[in-house]
């Protein structure tokens, strides 16, 4: 029996279509992960605006907490599928993880639908919140795979944009039809069409974006091209260092150990926060104003869409101005819009409110994202970003549990005080502790400081590069990248990868 040699075989099979990084060059998958996401967004956005009224109308529920215990079992279960997606995409791969996330998703619709009880609705809740953190996690690092390291800030704005404008669509409506045909079942029959499209166009046209994240980290490794000075360290980081750092490293890296990814932790931590407020309260604030389920609808979906638009422009911004500044004034920006509404009566003057609180956190979602992948290294990136979605979507469930406390012991009005205080305190800490890492800053610091480097029995001096390192560790550079290269500082980590 003939066989066909080798190189007679790859000449049939043509040759193998080279990894690339950029939107130009993968622009069809990221346009698919878009509109993926967007279906990912509407599963949450038909929630927004309606289940908080189901629970006190259909199932006569009376205390706030009770209320809102559908958005804890919501925010810790997401948050904890967070953290086990972005270690699964770093192992396994991300389609995969994409389309076990979609056939959860697939009963949460029906489950509210006929719930007898309401904790039915609470299970429903646990599924979506898996569904979310897989999905929303995977396209967001899958979109991190493809941009390449360039346009971060950009893939984020459009991927944080798609899926907050389909929130914001997806409440409108869903007010709209339980104005018009009631809280059941009609606002849910559209979860269904979104779970199935988002799972077809999952299994059938996404592609797999693990290759690009190797290829990004082959990048960074030492080119074969180097000094012969620089040769023998090239040869102690490939044979003495690990392949990379353990998950015990990188969540205390990214939870406290470096004080920038502290920062973007707790700024994530605290903007959940008060969207779960947003998600359980401002329903029942705007209901007990004499608003109807049509308006209430309304600004529900006012202040997704203002975050969704915005993410259009600052994802993008972020990439030209840098990360630090946004994050800080985004979150002041949203405590001061939270704390206008109890000061505030009127559908005019809520809109305006609304608008700001969306404007604010527009300024500071996808930057948040930029600055995990500025920092993270392509091999522990999906990790990096899993145990960041952990903090941030653990804050569903604290913004739910305290603003339930709050509002059953002071009134809804104190709560919504109290927790935009807190959001205005979290942009002063990440002021006071976060570095800038938009890479094009980084490298002109660098710069302005190469003249106040200097070395001496073995370690450099204090300066710029080390102030921010990642370990905070005053220890030499080279010995950092032989021993330990991820705890390298990120303003020389280009020279150390």
């Amino acid at each position: 029996m003939r066989t066909l040699s080798k190189e007679k075989t790859r000449s049939l099979q043509g040759p193998k279509t080279p990894v690339q990084l950029g939107l130009r060059a993968n622009w069809q998958q990221l346009i698919l992960l878009v509109i993926i996401n967007a279906f990912v967004g509407g599963m949450v956005g038909l929630e927004r605006s309606i289940v908080p009224l189901l629970g006190q109308r259909v199932f006569g529920l009376v205390s706030t907490t009770a209320v809102l215990s559908f958005i804890m079992s919501f925010g810790i279960v997401k948050a904890l599928a967070n953290l086990f997606a972005g270690r699964l995409s770093d192992r396994i791969g991300r389609k995969g993880v994409l389309v076990v996330g979609w056939l959860i998703g697939m009963p949460v619709p029906f489950l509210i639908i006929f719930a007898p009880c309401w904790e039915w609705v609470v299970l429903a809740n646990v599924l979506l919140g898996i569904n979310q953190g897989l999905c929303w996690s995977t396209t967001v690092i899958m979109k991190i795979d493809l941009v390449g390291p360039a346009r971060r800030g950009l893939a984020m704005g459009l991927n944080e944009a798609a899926g907050y404008l389909a929130v914001s669509l997806a409440a409108i409506a869903a007010g709209y039809l339980a104005a018009t045909y009631g809280l059941r079942p009609q606002p849910f029959l559209l979860g269904a069409a979104f779970a199935l499209a988002g799972l077809v166009l999952s299994l059938l046209f996404v592609r797999e974006s693990h290759g690009h994240a190797r290829h990004e980290a082959a990048l960074l490794a030492p080119s074969a091209g180097q000094t012969a000075s620089a040769a023998p360290l090239a040869t102690m980081v490939s044979t003495d260092r690990p392949k990379g750092p353990s998950f015990k490293d990188i969540f205390l890296l990214t939870s406290w150990k470096n004080r920038t990814l502290f920062g973007v932790s707790q700024a994530g931590l605290v903007n959940n926060l008060n969207d779960g407020l947003a998600w359980g309260l401002f329903p029942l604030f705007f209901a007990a104003g004499g608003l109807s389920i049509v308006q209430i609808g309304l600004l529900t979906g006012i202040y997704p869409a203002v975050w969704g638009f915005g993410q259009l422009v600052t994802g993008a911004l972020s990439d030209r101005i840098g990360r630090k500044g946004m994050i800080v004034g985004g979150m002041i920006l949203q405590g001061c819009a939270i704390g206008l509404l109890p000061l505030l009566h009127g559908l005019g003057w809520w809109a305006t409110s609304m608008g700001l609180l969306g404007l604010g956190t527009a300024l500071v979602y996808p930057t948040l994202l930029a600055t995990i992948t500025d920092v993270a290294h392509p091999d522990w990136r999906a990790s990096a970003v899993g145990v960041y979605r952990l903090w941030r979507d653990s804050g569903y469930a604290l913004g739910a549990l305290l603003a339930g406390v709050l509002a059953d012991l002071f009134g809804v009005s104190w709560a919504m005080v109290a927790i935009g205080a807190l959001t205005a305190l979290s942009g002063v800490v990440a002021q006071a502790v976060m570095a800038e890492t938009l890479p094009r800053i980084q490298q002109q610091c660098m710069r302005s400081s190469e003249n106040a480097k200097r070395k001496k029995d073995g370690v450099w001096a204090a300066s710029t590069a080390v102030s921010n390192c990642i370990c905070n560790d005053v220890r030499n550079c080279e010995q950092e990248a032989e021993h330990s290269a991820w705890f390298c500082c990120f303003s020389l980590c280009q020279r150390c990868r």
